[in-house]
């Protein structure tokens, strides 16, 4: 085709980083429908930033930061409605041993493991005790993973002022920035939910009737902190998360990819999510029950999240920092599968349906 013809076929519109070659467009007029771009061009390098073309499929086309901060969201109260009986198990083994306070009624319960656990708290509760806190935990999710997940690339980029390279200290970073402003948003939440994880249902020990019962009583009875109680062993907790996390499912995506062990679909966002998951939980949960511990905590308990942690280590010892390992594991491993999975289709269907809204023909 001659590039004198080739200003028909440039896209109808163009990103203001990088115009879009000739060659590229002359190669691309040549391109059967059936042959994606992403083969051609496994790194896209400068392309990266082209929007929407006509003819491209949306796995073939980035999506944009609004796409993956809906969907990340999204994916978090899905993975969350599926999961949340292993987090509610968690909850309660990592707080078993926490004698003190209205929390003793929820405390005096003796559970094992994850199914033993579960199977108390069904026959001593109800089945509906598994999905205490619901609410304020879907409320979490869609402020919290919106933020620490959405945004994660787009904050990797801008540490890398958008070089498509990123080293393993820019990924750290941002990792740990969008885990510590999702903290910023979202501690209220998280902290409704563990109180309402963290009580038993039966019996005249429930401290709150209601999400909005809880968010009331706390700013009432704790002030406004106290709806922001845990908030420094929380950051620590999402950035340590959201590196191990996000980190590590970008790193083992990537080394499959660059391999070519496996292709950018389901079987590989699977396994990536599980190690992810696996190497999240060995790293964060010594965080992670002290944090539980601190939300959970009547008032006066604890002066700061470290006298928690020593009082733990002084009175249970080291093992406690451990305590519900195997749910939290389950929990984080199946949480991990679902959400990237469901995460990963999401931005390819969203991008699609603008995709067509764009390019009708």
């Amino acid at each position: 085709m001659p590039l004198e013809k080739l200003d028909l076929q440039r896209p109808q519109r163009e990103t203001i980083q990088s115009r879009i070659p000739a060659e590229f467009l002359c190669l691309v007029s040549l391109l059967p429908e059936s042959v994606p771009f992403a083969t051609l061009f496994p790194s896209p390098g400068r392309y990266r930033d082209i929007s929407i073309m006509v003819g491209f499929k949306a796995t073939d086309v980035p999506p944009t930061a609004t796409v993956k901060f809906l969907g990340a969201g999204t994916a978090a109260c899905i993975a969350d409605l599926i999961t949340f009986p292993l987090d509610t198990a968690k909850v309660r083994l990592q707080i078993q041993g926490q004698r003190q306070g209205p929390v003793r009624a929820a405390a005096s319960a003796q559970y094992r493991g994850v199914l033993g656990t579960i199977l108390t708290m069904v026959r001593t509760e109800g089945p509906r005790s598994l999905y205490s806190g619901l609410v304020a935990g879907l409320q979490r999710q869609m402020s919290f993973a919106s933020v620490r997940i959405g945004l994660y690339d787009s904050v990797k980029q801008f540490y890398t002022k958008g070089s498509e390279h990123a080293g393993i200290g820019s990924r750290l970073l941002a990792g740990s920035t969008t885990g510590a402003l999702a903290v910023a948003v979202a501690q209220p939440t998280d902290v409704v939910k563990v109180r309402f994880q963290a009580q038993a249902r039966a019996g005249s020990g429930r401290r709150y009737q209601s999400t909005v019962d809880a968010y009331k009583t706390i700013a009432r009875e704790e002030g406004f902190r106290g709806l922001w109680k845990g908030t420094s062993p929380n950051v620590a907790r999402n950035a340590i998360v959201n590196c191990a996390e996000l980190v590590t499912y970008d790193l083992i995506k990537d080394a499959l990819l660059k391999a070519n062990l496996m292709t950018d679909d389901l079987p590989c966002h699977f396994t990536s999510a599980f190690g992810a998951g696996f190497c999240t939980t060995v790293i964060a949960s010594p965080v992670d029950v002290v944090k539980t511990r601190y939300m959970n905590s009547a008032l006066g308990q604890y002066s700061s999240a470290g006298h928690c942690a020593l009082t733990m280590l002084q009175k249970e010892g080291p093992r406690a920092f451990y305590k519900g390992f195997m749910p939290s594991f389950l929990r984080l491993g199946s949480w991990n599968v679902v959400m990237f999975v469901t995460y990963e289709q999401l931005k390819r269907a969203l991008m699609a349906t603008r995709t067509s809204r764009e390019a009708p023909f």
